[in-house]
């Protein structure tokens, strides 16, 4: 189980990011903490991750299709269950699963994705969950 935090200065929303690849979560991270800037959390733990959100207030959770354990879509079924309006964006490098994975997910989205498309999908995700949100309580 590994985590990284990533906080910035006047963090507009917390991201909870479940990614296994080191390099992905790297660029993830660094993406949405300098160009969000949002206050990012990673783990490469699904198990890890489902802690994480039921002990913490989340803004928004990033997670890849493919993890050890569990499935990205199996952890967004879980979320819509737990935490019905926590968005969620499910990333894969698997274009063809795209269409059956539309309605499991608020976005999927396709690797590698590009920074300024992640940063928007953020924002927009983000200042639609206002309302419950982390950011609305600071």
């Amino acid at each position: 189980m590994s985590f990284f935090l990533a906080s910035a200065d006047g963090a507009c929303g917390r991201i909870l990011v479940v990614e296994d690849d080191s390099d992905t979560a790297f660029f993830i991270v660094h993406v949405l903490t300098k160009l969000g800037p949002f206050d990012v959390t990673h783990t490469r733990d699904p198990a890890a991750a489902l802690d994480l959100l039921r002990t913490g207030i989340w803004d928004l959770v990033i997670t890849d299709l493919e993890l050890p354990g569990m499935s990205g879509a199996d952890m967004a079924g879980i979320l819509r269950r737990d935490s019905p309006g926590l968005p969620v964006v499910i990333l894969t490098a698997q274009v063809h699963l795209i269409p059956g994975l539309t309605g499991a997910a608020d976005e999927v989205l396709a690797k590698p994705v590009p920074a300024i498309t992640l940063v928007e999908i953020a924002r927009s995700l983000i200042s639609g969950h206002r309302g419950t949100s982390a950011a609305a309580q600071r």
